[in-house]
């Protein structure tokens, strides 16, 4: 690689790397927090543009032609796709943008190693380590991450698919990976052996998403969002980049902890989200039926419904990916607003892995301007249930889910849920009775206390509307 020259330009460069660094650190802080999130993510912003224009002064840069080209195609892209893509589909938006970032860190280290074996650059063991790590790493985020992507929007089955001998020859072919990766260290250049271990880490990332069923999608959102990180964290080092190095570290170490806390909420551990599809080893997607003992359902009007509410000292709403796919955050919002001037206590229980990727719900409300206080998660509002009057579930399903708590057989036993079936009366808005990503019945239906409210959420929370300002 080129030496840096002496002056004040490398100072300035480095100087605002660091700017950008502490953006970065100082942002995603913020983010932590739904009442600095917004602010967090200007300050996060604020840093990339900074370590952009610094980049952009990089003596090592010989044509501008190419850089302007490629920020205005992905300017335009960029800008469509947050004017169009809904919230519904944002968990499938930010899998793909994983992946991009995955496919563009082993794009950077690919060329390395191009220039490297075409002898321009010298490539010391350290560098050679890094760019393999950054192909294999980068690589495997972006197939896994198409495939996140297809089965989110359902273009792929959600289902888990888990290849025959899978458990036997999986981590052969993992082992072999990483054996190829180190003889071409160890070898002088060999680009056929090159393009092999490109090949072979994209067909390790499909192997490592596809078996993983919807249910478990928001780990799987999270932990790609860490592999990109990494990935380019990796190709900081090739580049000897500092601002990448930071950045991409930030992202990974962010994105470890946050599969650690889905994990958590789905009582799964991390190691199994990270190996156990890969050696066929099934995870959600399916599962014995909830025994229900022959009970029925029971289903309420609208009318009724209102005036559960509207009477009601305390409601608190439970929204899931039905309330998304709906869009009918602004309705839940109207709703509340209304109760609330009635003198009714409203508050929201927010799940940890309630929609389909982290946050989605806390996101999805802030949209319609919920108050951040009234937003509360499981561990906080857990208690509640059990002296609130009623409990409306807005398109939830297994994260409410009596049967995690005994059902052994049961997919999702053991992870935490909402206790909704805790409050006095429970009123659950669904289109049918199908059953959730996890794919079992819900015995919360089947409660003597609870009441189904069929239907589009968006049109039966507005016919909940109308019934209250018409005075019930």
């Amino acid at each position: 690689m080129n030496q840096a020259p002496e002056g004040l330009l490398p100072v300035l460069i480095d100087a605002a790397y660091l700017v950008a660094g502490v953006l970065f650190i100082i942002g995603l802080k913020r983010l932590s927090s739904p009442t600095t999130a917004r602010r967090g993510n200007q300050l996060g912003a604020a840093g990339m543009l900074v370590a952009i224009v610094a980049t952009l002064l990089h003596w090592e840069i010989v044509s501008f032609v190419w850089i302007i080209v490629g920020i205005i195609i992905g300017s335009a892209v960029g800008l469509v796709l947050a004017r169009s893509v809904k919230m519904t589909a944002m968990p499938q938006m930010v899998g793909l943008l994983n992946g991009f970032g995955g496919g563009a860190s082993a794009l950077v280290a690919g060329d390395e190693y191009l220039r490297f074996a075409a002898g321009t650059i010298d490539a010391p063991i350290d560098v050679q380590t890094t760019i393999m790590l950054s192909v294999m790493i980068g690589a495997v985020t972006f197939s896994g991450s198409l495939v996140a992507f297809g089965k989110l929007q359902e273009i792929v089955s959600g289902k888990t698919v888990v290849l025959p001998g899978q458990a036997v020859w999986a981590p052969i072919f993992l082992l072999a990976i990483v054996a190829l990766a180190v003889w071409l260290v160890a070898v002088p250049p060999d680009l056929p052996l090159y393009i092999t271990l490109n090949v072979a880490a994209l067909i390790l990332g499909v192997f490592l998403v596809m078996p993983i069923g919807g249910a478990d999608m928001p780990v799987v959102i999270a932990l790609l969002n860490s592999y990109s990180g990494i990935a380019a964290a990796m190709t900081g080092f090739v580049l000897s980049n500092n601002v990448l190095i930071v950045s991409g570290a930030l992202v990974g170490a962010s994105g470890i902890f946050l599969s650690h806390i889905m994990c958590v909420a789905m009582n799964r551990s991390l190691s199994n989200v990270l190996f156990g599809a890969f050696l066929g080893k099934v995870m959600g997607g399916g599962g014995p039926a909830a025994l229900t003992d022959g009970k029925t359902v029971r289903d309420i009007t609208a009318e009724d419904a209102a005036i559960l509410l509207a009477y009601a000292r305390g409601v608190i709403f439970v929204p899931g990916y039905g309330l998304a796919v709906s869009q009918a955050q602004h309705q839940v919002r109207e709703l509340s607003d209304l109760l609330q001037a009635r003198g009714v206590d409203v508050k929201y229980a927010i799940h940890p892995v309630a929609g389909r990727m982290p946050g989605h719900m806390n996101v999805l409300l802030a949209e319609a301007n919920v108050p951040y206080p009234q937003l509360l998660e499981m561990e906080e509002i857990n208690p509640e249930f059990d002296h609130t009057d009623v409990a409306v579930v807005i398109g939830a399903n297994d994260v409410v889910n009596p049967a995690a708590r005994h059902d052994t057989g049961s997919p999702i036993y053991g992870m935490p849920i909402l206790d909704v079936d805790h409050a006095k009366n429970v009123i659950v808005m669904k289109r049918s009775m199908n059953p959730g990503f996890a794919g079992i019945e819900n015995e919360l239906f089947y409660n003597d206390n609870t009441r189904m409210l069929f239907g589009d959420a968006r049109k039966s929370l507005t016919a909940l509307i109308h019934e209250v300002k018409a005075g019930v």
